[in-house]
């Protein structure tokens, strides 16, 4: 009787060392509510990025009709301009080039407005797309450790798991060197650059 129950021992020690983690996982409550919690919050994290990338894109279609709107206003501009002061033969050159600073000054306005538009929602841009990053790396971290979870089952350390995931994500620095130019500078300043030619040439073509 003896070697019977101590050979059912073995057996039930080698058939719960068989178990897949999974199963294990199925059978501690602790490790079962972690795993859904966790995918849960996978789940959030993804829809959290796929409602980001929309938001870019939707960022991204406002730029380009902002820059397709600032060279039309002004090639619009430039060419009404030069037709009124070619065809009018009521006024000399000279009253133009008096009245010059009425279209320079609203060229002028328009531009700056153009200009801030296009800052702000560049600025936008690259706010959506750090959180978007950081999203993406968040996920990847819970990624991990529900793999970790589901390949080790009852192996899994909770605390310490649990308390890497939390130190990685409150302890996550960007490692980039600091830009002293940025891409958003140069747009900025191109548009200046091309506000400031426009002026130019509307004083040339009044005065001229």
């Amino acid at each position: 009787m003896a070697d019977e129950s101590i050979n059912n021992t073995i057996l039930m020690d080698s058939s719960s060392k068989s178990l897949h983690p999974l199963h294990e996982i199925a059978m501690t409550p602790t490790h079962k509510l972690l795993l859904k919690q966790w995918l849960k919050e996978e789940e959030l994290i993804l829809n959290r990025i796929a409602l980001k990338e929309t938001q870019i894109d939707a960022t991204r279609k406002e730029l380009t009709h902002l820059y397709c709107f600032f060279f039309l206003f002004h090639s619009i501009s430039l060419i009404i301009l030069f037709s009124s002061s070619s065809s009018s033969s009521s006024f000399t050159g000279s009253g133009f080039c008096n009245r010059s600073w009425i279209p320079s000054l609203c060229s002028l306005l328009c531009s700056l407005g153009l200009i801030w538009a296009v800052r702000y929602k560049t600025e936008v841009e690259s706010h959506l797309e750090k959180l978007l990053e950081r999203e993406k790396e968040d996920g990847k971290l819970l990624g991990k450790c529900v793999e970790e979870l589901k390949k080790k089952g009852l192996e899994f350390d909770l605390l310490k798991e649990v308390d890497a995931l939390r130190r990685a994500k409150s302890l996550r620095v960007e490692n980039k060197g600091v830009k002293k130019w940025s891409a958003r500078d140069f747009v900025t300043l191109f548009f200046f650059t091309v506000s400031c030619l426009v002026l130019a040439l509307t004083r040339v073509i009044l005065c001229s």
